[in-house]
């Protein structure tokens, strides 16, 4: 029977923020704990990170302890899971350079989430080859653990794609022992991508319009009071439109029923706030103060387990260099079946002797 094997990550370029957490981190943590998978693999992508950040490596150096943190705040566990680092698996390397021959320069060029990539960073005209390759050293990462579940975001569903199609050529042209990767979306709707708080879609570090896991209550609440919400909906008694509203998008990202309850009783749920709302005579800033104590709930727990871990780094990088080695382990094995299947074995008794035996 084929393992269960999850292999998803994030690239240190930033603390990770609140959409990190619905669109990926809260789901891992919860397959994590559900016994259900015989390994979960997450990884630190640095080296991915340097495509096009090579200009910046402290940058990517120093959120390498940022990332890790955020992980083991939110519930990572380094018994249950194997935490690594990118770079400390130089197998990822050969495993890419092999995948390199199996994919056209127009089948990368036709990729929707490189092209939108390209575009949002201005490589039109100048793009880094290692940025451009990512589709073919993702399908590496996920590849070399043999990893039958990659819980991303809605994004990435064009990069599976492709390492699907990789494992496919792959396979045919040498032999089957590869495991093909199946995609595992959020299940809420608004966890696909969550919006900044500007309303922007993307949430970015860049933007300056993010929650971040670790940000401290007198932020968190500020940032929800300048939360864009419906421009039309300028009195109380407006009716008000829930559609590109992000104070709703994140209700519906992070709400509980219990919620309501506790810091909202004249309504029973979410469904109730929006009728109300729709209809008119409930105000914005009501909305997000209900908003702000639902994220204070969520939040302080994770940015209290981070203080913990930050009062021993070491022992964070001890964790990162455990999982880094236990990673390589797994990294190796699978690409002794690879180049076995390639026939570049080259060192092999058998192999050896039978071409002994040509000259005798």
């Amino acid at each position: 029977m084929m393992k269960k094997v999850i292999l998803t990550g994030d690239r240190p370029t930033g603390k990770l923020h609140v959409g990190h957490y619905v669109g990926s981190l809260r789901e891992r943590v919860r397959l994590q704990n559900s016994g259900a998978y015989d390994s979960v693999n997450i990884m630190i992508a640095d080296a991915q990170a340097l495509t096009d950040n090579i200009d910046q490596p402290e940058k990517v150096r120093e959120n390498i302890a940022e990332v890790a943190l955020d992980y083991l705040a939110c519930g990572l566990d380094p018994q249950k899971s194997t935490l690594f680092i990118q770079s400390q698996i130089p197998e990822l390397c050969e495993l890419s350079f092999y995948f390199m021959d199996l994919v056209t320069v127009s089948r990368l060029q036709r990729n929707p989430t490189v092209k939108a990539e390209i575009q949002m960073r201005n490589f039109e005209a100048s793009i880094p080859v290692g940025f451009f390759t990512y589709p073919i050293s993702q399908a590496a990462d996920i590849t070399i653990f043999k990893a039958t579940t990659v819980p991303v975001g809605e994004d990435q569903m064009p990069m599976l794609e492709q390492a699907k199609e990789i494992v496919r050529r792959f396979n045919a042209a040498y032999s089957p022992v590869l495991v093909e990767p199946e995609i595992l979306l959020p299940q809420n709707e608004a966890c696909l991508r969550l919006p900044g708080i500007d309303g922007k879609a993307k949430m970015s570090k860049s933007l300056g319009n993010c929650i971040y896991l670790s940000d401290e209550p007198d932020a968190i609440r500020a940032k929800i009071m300048e939360m864009y919400t419906d421009p039309t909906h300028l009195q109380v008694k407006d009716p008000g439109h829930l559609e590109g509203n992000t104070v709703f998008t994140y209700l519906d990202a992070f709400c509980q029923e219990e919620h309501f309850s506790r810091y909202l009783p004249d309504y029973a749920n979410l469904d109730e706030l929006k009728a109300h709302y729709i209809r008119g005579g409930l105000g914005d800033v009501k909305v997000k103060k209900f908003l702000n104590s639902v994220l204070q709930e969520t939040l302080e727990p994770i940015r209290l387990r981070r203080r913990e871990y930050e009062k021993d780094i070491p022992e964070v990088f001890r964790i990162l260099k455990s999982g880094s080695e236990a990673a390589r382990e797994i990294a190796c094995g699978t690409m002794d079946e690879v180049r076995r299947a390639m026939r570049l074995n080259y060192f092999d008794e058998d192999f050896i002797h039978s071409q002994a035996d040509k000259y005798l």
